[in-house]
């Protein structure tokens, strides 16, 4: 019996259908973003092993999969202190650290306020489980060169116009502000070299909730007395603190996130001081799409000054946005290809130049045509077809093509 032949764990092969489906909603998704002024690039999958380990992408640098150096061998692995002695290269975990390395390289050919889209696939060596993939397409929008707020609120306007055209309803925007959790670490007493693990920790709130993450804290070294309380008010907080501000509210940083809000009255911002967002690089405004159907993010970015710096050595102001596509798929209402698509139904005998005029007949109709051997079981056939999005079925005989038919789904 043969071995059961199956794509790597945690990595999928894309039948035609499922494929369709992703190419129309990328479609959308570029649309909308090149109509917001946005210009798409192209980084490569492979970035350098020490690019990737700089201390920027927090978490995610222990889930890269790393590449070895050209002519390693056994003897050269056993003996390895660590992964830096054998590999220089590593697939990319997102796509924000290869920006900053792209527009380090490339900025003398880009403009001075560079918005860029990116989308691609990325890698990390998760624990495969239902929605949570090795590799994964990420759909980036970042603003380079930007400082004010005019940056955040046109990455939230593209992103929200971005959803709304994909047929996304329901959704909210959760934004906070990293200088809002420095500000809250200090008013609980957490030094400032516990405090990106203190964030870490608060980020996993609504995956272990309010116990688990004191417990945590509390292993941490973290003063806890006080903390249930203190969650609580963190709960309770909305767009009215500067009424009688509490002492872990950064208020430059608060008006900051309400002229944010202001400026987008029809979109529903949330402000969240619990809002972490895992990565080490954001150094300000953050954000994450909410959505009833889904415990996990549909996307998130947020500002992240200090990133290309420290590629270039001179400072550049930089704010992004990521999609979550994967998840987003499964909310997408059912939708057909625009432009019809035929199948031509034939028997054996029917003569080739008879079915490939046929077809160009067809094809000058507009749409897709696909020539299918008639089988016996009609009914599956037509079944399958309509499942791969075909819309009208017509039988070519001899005497050529006969008049088309819709496909019911």
């Amino acid at each position: 019996m043969a071995a059961t032949v199956n794509p790597p764990r945690g990595m999928r092969d894309l039948l035609p259908a499922e494929k369709a489906k992703r190419e129309r909603a990328l479609a959308v998704i570029r649309g909308v973003y090149r109509a917001h002024g946005f210009d798409e690039i192209e980084a490569p999958a492979l970035e350098e092993y020490d690019r990737l380990h700089a201390g920027l992408g927090g978490d995610n640098e222990k889930l890269s999969f790393s590449v070895l150096r050209r002519g390693i061998g056994p003897e050269q692995l056993a003996g390895a202190a660590d992964v830096a002695a054998v590999a220089d290269l590593g697939l990319r975990y997102d796509l924000t650290v290869p920006l900053a390395r792209f527009y380090a390289t490339n900025q003398a050919a880009l403009p001075a306020v560079f918005r860029s889209v990116q989308i691609g696939p990325v890698w990390r060596a998760e624990r495969p489980q239902k929605g949570r993939y090795r590799q994964f397409v990420q759909c980036d929008i970042d603003v380079l060169g930007e400082a004010g707020p005019l940056a955040e609120l046109e990455l939230i306007g593209a992103t929200w116009a971005a959803l709304a055209a994909l047929g996304v309803e329901g959704a909210s925007v959760r934004i906070n502000d990293r200088r809002i959790l420095t500000r809250l670490l200090q008013t609980w007493g957490v030094a400032g070299d516990r405090g990106q693990q203190a964030l870490i920790t608060i980020d996993k709130l609504d995956k272990i909730g309010v116990a688990g993450v004191i417990g945590e804290l509390a292993e941490q070294g973290v003063p806890t007395a006080g903390l249930d309380a203190a969650f609580a008010q963190l709960a309770a907080a909305g767009w009215d603190l500067l009424v009688d501000p509490p002492a872990w509210l950064d208020a430059d940083a608060y008006g900051d996130l309400l002229a944010l809000r202001d400026a987008l009255p029809d979109l529903p911002l949330v402000f969240d001081p619990t809002l972490v967002r895992g990565m080490g690089y954001y150094t300000g405004t953050i954000f994450e799409i909410a959505h009833p159907s889904s415990s996990s993010s549909l996307g998130g970015g947020g500002r992240y000054d200090g990133m290309i710096g420290r590629f270039l050595g001179r400072p550049v102001p930089a704010v992004g946005f990521s999609i979550g596509f994967e998840r987003i798929l499964d909310l997408l209402p059912q939708t057909e290809e625009d432009a019809p698509a035929t199948a031509l139904l034939h028997d054996a005998d029917v003569p080739l130049p008879v079915l490939l005029r046929a077809k160009r007949e067809v094809q000058q109709e507009g749409g897709r045509v696909r020539l299918e051997r008639a089988r016996k079981n009609r009914k599956a056939q037509l079944a399958a077809l309509a499942e791969e999005g075909f819309t009208r079925v017509a039988q070519v005989t001899a005497d050529g093509a006969g008049p088309a038919r819709p496909l019911a789904r």
